[in-house]
């Protein structure tokens, strides 16, 4: 189990967009942190209102945006087009080949979203995506699976994600089968797993032993389950 603080994490500010980058991403080159196994960028960012991204193009990823506070808007040359909010969860698939932007959805108010990209398990697929208001079910919630069950968005890829919310006290078991790993990060409050303290940013990687989540104060943890 290693930790990974918050600090720890790149950094981009561009004026309008601050960014934290868990794993190398854009000018953040860190031979240590390239990836997690096909889990690749999980970018923390927070976009001033009115800005955002301009259309630029990928392909051959599995892009998962999910928004913390304020309203994110999406457009791609694919004719699909959606605001993301809190509570939401959207999985597009570049797949061939796709050009989109993203913008916040308010002239003035700020959007913080994750934004999280996971290798597919093939690629050449036509681009798509799917976006879903996810309800919580307790404390353990499935957003995306290889399935798309329990009404999680579907990923072209062998991962599980779900959005842990324990309350004060309460320990959440997630389940990982033997030859699979966890990647946890820290969305909001507190939080402790296998008895480590963990805060708002900061990440846990795990392979070979069980996870057991406790919740502090506020606590919502996006949970990774890979291969």
């Amino acid at each position: 189990m290693t930790l990974r603080k918050s600090a720890e994490r790149g950094r981009g500010s561009h004026g309008w967009l601050e960014s934290q980058h868990s794993f190398s991403f854009a000018n953040y080159h860190d031979p240590a942190h390239m990836a997690f196994g096909d889990l690749v960028v999980i970018n923390e960012d927070r976009v001033a209102g009115g800005a955002g991204f301009g259309a630029h193009s990928h392909r051959d990823m599995e892009i998962i945006s999910y928004v913390l506070d304020g309203a994110l808007e999406h457009q791609d040359n694919a004719g699909g087009g959606s605001v993301i909010r809190p509570g939401d969860i959207q999985r597009m698939s570049a797949g061939r080949g796709i050009q989109h932007s993203e913008r916040n959805a308010s002239p003035s108010a700020p959007v913080h979203f994750l934004q999280i990209w996971i290798k597919p398990g093939v690629e050449g697929i036509p681009a798509g995506y799917e976006q879903k208001a996810v309800p919580a079910n307790g404390a353990l919630t499935l957003l995306a699976s290889p399935n798309g069950r329990d009404g999680s968005v579907m990923l072209h890829a062998d991962a599980m994600l779900y959005r842990v919310t324990p309350a004060a006290g309460e320990t959440v078991h997630m389940p990982l089968a033997p030859g699979r790993r966890a990647w946890l990060q820290v969305a909001r409050g507190t939080a402790s797993v296998n008895g480590l303290a963990i805060d708002q940013g900061d990440s846990v990687a795990i392979e070979g032993e069980a996870v057991h989540i406790t919740g502090g104060t506020g606590a919502e943890i996006l949970a990774f389950d890979l291969r």
